[in-house]
């Protein structure tokens, strides 16, 4: 089976580790090959060793953004029956791909107002997304970006927000035979009990918050009452930190504390293309942490069903089809900033 150029330069990328906090190879080989096709290059340190990578041709009003990084673990590539398999092939080495050869055509055909922005740390923290957003400087005044996610090449209208924390339950250690306590893991989880059966919010569009509480952990033996547990806490929210916050506090008793980690935001709206059909999806993205880059799209070939996955994977064909839809968007977009 023949591989097109935009089919190997994904199986090259796939082959280039790049798990969060280690993206820098990756980035090298983009730059690279951004560089290539005319694009000017500049890597902007978020913390020593790793870089956002930026790339325009003349002044940015269109930007394409997609994340370095991946999750673990590690695996190469193959291609199977028309499928290319491999870590990132869809999450988001094959949205960085098709982003860059829709650019390269928008580029020969004369239009230099589309750039590029690739990111790190965006399955973690975002704070590649959240660098970019404090340091957005001259030439760049971009009024849209189209963020690269698995949407199975769908615009999005929507997405959840994210409320990320740990609860962590406080005791006193004793003997199991005795009547002492608190129990840290007992206080915790009643508190777990009360927050799963809470009401955490409904959303016209995106329907209500959904909670997982996906690790836990505490005490030191079973006949030991435990002074200390720890639990997870991912909301998929519907409503702004705050609301969340408010929310949850009166849930948990005096024996348990919220730590506030991770990623918090609010629900996100995207703009959807005339005639197009806009969903709504429950994963997050960069978006919320790119206000500064103009109004938002997203849309992406492959799935978030293989997302993560020891499957993942991405169709060719949905991957060659991606590069003319972005092609297409970028023109709508230019042609309404130009009409303005």
């Amino acid at each position: 089976m023949k591989v097109s150029a935009l089919e190997r330069s994904l199986l090259d990328w796939i082959e280039i580790p790049s798990v969060t906090g280690a993206e820098a190879n990756y980035g090298e080989a983009l730059s690279s090959a951004l560089q290539k096709r005319g694009f000017d290059v500049e890597r902007q340190e978020v913390e020593p060793g790793r870089f956002n990578l930026l790339a325009r041709a003349g002044k940015p009003e269109v930007v394409f953004c997609t994340h370095l990084d991946t999750v673990p673990p590690f695996f190469g590539s193959r291609v199977e029956g028309g499928v290319i398999h491999g870590r990132g092939s869809c999450d988001a080495k094959g949205q960085a791909a098709a982003m860059l050869f829709a650019g390269e055509q928008l580029l020969a055909s004369g239009e230099d107002r589309v750039a590029f922005l690739f990111t790190v740390g965006e399955e973690t923290l975002s704070d590649g997304a959240r660098f970019a957003n404090v340091h957005l400087a001259d030439p760049w005044s971009p009024k849209h970006v189209i963020v690269g996610e698995p949407t199975e090449s769908k615009f999005v209208a929507g997405h959840k927000g994210l409320f990320h924390a740990h609860l962590e339950g406080h005791g006193v250690a004793g003997h199991s035979s005795q009547d002492v306590g608190p129990s840290a893991v007992h206080e915790l989880i009643q508190a777990a009990a009360r927050a799963l059966a809470a009401d955490w919010g409904e959303h016209d569009l995106m329907g209500p918050g959904t909670l997982n509480l996906g690790q836990i952990e505490g005490g030191v033996a079973p006949n030991v009452v435990a002074d200390h547990a720890r639990m997870s806490f991912l909301l998929r929210a519907v409503e702004d930190p705050d609301a969340t916050r408010d929310r949850l506090l009166p849930l948990l008793g005096e024996h348990v504390n919220l730590i506030q980690t991770g990623n918090a935001y609010g629900p996100v709206d995207f703009h959807v293309p005339e005639g197009e059909d806009g969903q709504v999806v429950a994963f997050g993205t960069d978006a919320p942490h790119l206000r500064a880059w103009g109004e938002p799209l997203m849309i992406g070939a492959g799935s978030i069903l293989h997302a993560h996955t020891d499957h993942e994977q991405i169709d060719r064909r949905d991957l060659e089809s991606m590069v003319g839809r972005h092609v297409k968007t970028v023109q709508y977009l230019l042609e309404r900033i130009d009409a303005q």
